[in-house]
This record gives C-alpha cells, structure tokens and sequence, in this order.
C-alpha cells in the first residue's frame, strides 16, 4: 500500500483547470490534484475510496486526438505521425479554437521545465540532444562524446570499449533511446515545415514533447492497432495528474466513448494514487517521460535525490541490454546464424528473471557444438551445460558493470568540476542511475552463482 503524502494546493491555475475540465464533462470522485514535496504533482485521495469506485472519467469530447480536429486542418498533412499532427495543431490551428484549451494549458509543463529533465533537451556536454536549435530534417551521424555519460540503452554509446557495427538491422523498443526519440521529432519537423514553413522550432518542438509525455492509448473499438502505437494517441485532461508506477495502482478502461479510471483496491484519505503507462524500464522512463517533473531550482543544489521523478526508484520491470557486448564477442559467422536462427539481438536481464531466453540462447552457442546447439533451439537436444551458461552471461553482464563503474567515476570528477547549479543536478540524476545500474548488475550476477 502507498504510504501517505503530505501535500499542499497545486496553485490557483490547477483549481481553475479542475473547474474547467468538470464542466468538460469530466467526472472527478474523490480525488484531486496536489503539489507533493520533492516529487511535483500527484493525484490525491480526498476522501477514502473504495475498491472498484470510479475515480475519474473523462468523456471522448473532452480528449484533443485526431478525431477532434477539424477534417480540414487534418486534410493539410500526408502521412505525419498522430503525435506531429497533434502538435502542429496545437502551433497552427485557428486560435479561437485553442483558446478553449487555455486553462489546461496553463497547468503543462513549461519548456524549461523539459530542459531540466529530458536529455533530449541537454546540452551535448551532458551527453544530450542539445536540440535548442531546429533539429536537421535528415538523420545526422552519431554523436561522439567522451565521456558518454549517459547509459547506454539511452545513448547507444559506451566508454569502455568500441562497438562493432551490426551485421543486420533490427526493431529494438528500449535502446538506442534518445537516437529514436530524435528521429519521431525529426520526422514530425519535417512533415510540419512542407505545410507551415515558418514554423517557429521552439514553439512546436515543445509541443511535441507535451504530446509525448502527455498521451493516452486511443483506439476505438474495432479499430486495428498501428504497426507504431504512437500513432494512437490522444490528450486526455486531468487524466494526467495520475502519476506512473510499475505496478497497477487503478484499473484504466477506454472504450470509445470515455477513459475511466477505478480504484483495484481501498485507499485512504491523502494517499496518492498512481496508475501504470505501461511496463517499462527506468532508462526508458527517463528518456520518454516527464510525469509531472519537479523543478530542479526549487532543490538544494547540494542535496538532490538520484530519483527525484524522472526514473522510479524502484521497478520491477526496469532492464539491461547487452546486445552490444555480446555482439562484441561473436563472430560474424556466428552473427549470421542468430540472424538465421531469429535469436539475433534484444539481450535483456532484468532483476526479477535474471537473463533472458534470448541471452541464454546467445551464451549457449559459446559453449556448445553448432550441431548440438541448433539441435537444442529446434527442441531436439539437451540443453546445454548450466554452470558453463552462466559463467559466460556473468562474464557479460561483468563488462557492463565495469562501464558502469568508470563512468560513475567520471561523473563524480565532472561534478567536482561543476558549478551550475542545474548542470549539478542532472549530473547527481545521471549518477543515481547508473547506481541503480551497477546494483541490477550485481542482482543478477549474485543469481547465477
């Protein structure tokens, strides 16, 4: 059960949202928005709540998606994304429409407060985007910063040895993050400039990282879920008060007509209430998410926390991936036959489970005959030696901790070094995550002994 928070009034401008999201059509039993030290805003219980009462339901004519668009604002663009849509509407669309939105709009995060917690808004000197500036239209080549001090599923980059280039492209959801948050932005830059070309980058690159932090799944019933779930999307007010745990905290339902959100169990008066976006690991989380970021100015400098909103301090589905230094061990011969065998890449190991099947599989082929190992994948032989399995995931997952070691190490000279106050804060983040990091390392590791 979540412990009880202390809490204060959100502030003038969230009252007056809740007023205006009420009359709306928005139901709100219960609950309301509350400012929490040292986390920003949560939603509160402000009465207790039974299991199975609805909290919050928010009707599809109160939601911004695709379908409350005028037809002819939409007609405008082919083949933009659901998110360079949304946000093109919320830069160019007829001002007297998007004044009804005021009062929510008014209760978002303001682009600083993204600089402060995204990376995609970093300066490079931090390992970021440093996307300041309006982003190229085509993919640039990789940054190449030392030190990379962000983690590698996040920066695709490592500072103890040198990646080998892939012997195959392939889909990956968790690593490469911020080169694939990158390119959505790009794209959607690009789609918007052939029909508006003097849009202003800072105006509508700050509307698509509202739209990326803040949407909800929508797709109505019937509807065939697209190959990129970003593409259905939609905005949905108050709803986003709720802030994300790994575990389910509320049941939450669309059906087409409206997104309800019910409580799975009794909560007590003052407690936060959370719902889940989905399992994701924290790097993830990191990169993609700004649940109701705090703002670094308002900490001691000296005394800021390593899980201050932007990764949760614990998650059961946070991950590692060590496709890049299995990759790194493997020989081209032996590439090509994970790519014929569909095991090439998604190495992931996580605390709960340890390695997975995939990683298994990978290690397997270390330390068996070809023969023997394709018959063991097909189910046609044993399996192989566990101790010798192990011992060889445990000789991968050592070469990450020692990244992680260095880099950490890194980071504290570059903090020494630091006299910015905000730069400070996102340095002590960055070690707290790698923290986090080291300790999954050791958790797993400590499994296969």
């Amino acid at each position: 059960m979540s412990k009880m928070s202390t809490y204060s009034p959100p502030g003038e401008q969230h009252t007056a949202f809740m007023q205006w999201a009420i009359a709306q059509g928005v139901k709100v039993n219960g609950v309301e928005p509350a400012r929490i030290p040292g986390r920003g805003l949560g939603m509160i219980a402000t009465r207790d709540i039974q299991e199975n009462e609805t909290m919050v339901e928010v009707p599809i004519s109160a939601m911004l998606s695709i379908d409350s668009m005028p037809p002819d604002f939409v007609n405008m663009f082919s083949g933009i994304s659901t998110h360079g849509l949304l946000a093109a509407y919320l830069t160019h669309g007829d001002p007297k429409t998007l004044k009804k939105y005021d009062l929510w709009k008014a209760t978002w995060p303001t682009l600083p407060d993204f600089e402060e917690g995204m990376p995609i808004l970093w300066s490079k000197e931090l390992g970021g985007s440093g996307l300041k500036t309006p982003i190229s239209t085509t993919a640039t080549t990789k940054h190449d910063l030392s030190p990379a001090i962000l983690p590698p599923s996040i920066s695709g980059s490592w500072n103890t040895f040198r990646k080998k280039p892939l012997t195959e492209e392939y889909k990956t959801k968790h690593q490469n993050l911020l080169s694939q948050q990158e390119a959505r932005l790009r794209d959607a830059w690009r789609d918007v400039i052939v029909v508006f070309p003097d849009t202003d980058w800072e105006t509508f690159s700050y509307h698509w990282l509202i739209v990326n932090t803040r949407s909800f799944y929508y797709l109505m019933p019937g509807e065939e879920p697209p190959e990129d779930k970003n593409d259905a999307m939609a905005l949905v007010p108050f709803a986003d008060y709720f802030n994300h745990t790994d575990d389910t905290e509320c049941e939450v339902h669309f059906d087409g007509k409206s997104y309800t959100f019910r409580a799975t169990r009794l909560y007590k008066k003052g407690e936060e209430i959370y719902m889940s976006y989905g399992p994701h690991p924290n790097d993830f989380l990191f990169v993609e998410c700004a649940y109701n970021t705090l703002s670094l100015h308002s900490l001691n400098p000296n005394n800021i926390s390593s899980t201050d909103g932007f990764y949760l301090e614990t998650n059961e589905s946070d991950a590692l991936f060590l496709d890049d230094i299995i990759f790194k061990d493997f020989t081209i011969a032996e590439k090509e036959e994970l790519i014929h065998q569909r095991y090439y890449g998604n190495y992931q190991i996580t605390l709960d489970s340890g390695p997975c099947f995939r990683t298994e599989v990978a290690a397997s082929m270390k330390c068996m005959s070809r023969r023997n190992w394709r018959n063991y994948i097909q189910g046609r032989g044993p399996p192989p030696n566990t101790v010798k399995v192990n011992a060889i995931i445990r000789d991968w997952i050592d070469v990450y901790l020692n990244e992680a070691t260095a880099t950490t190490a890194k980071m504290e000279e570059l903090l020494f070094k630091e006299e910015d106050r905000l730069a400070r804060g996102k340095i002590k983040m960055l070690i707290g995550r790698w923290e986090q990091i080291k300790q999954l390392c050791d958790g797993v590791s400590s499994k296969l002994d």
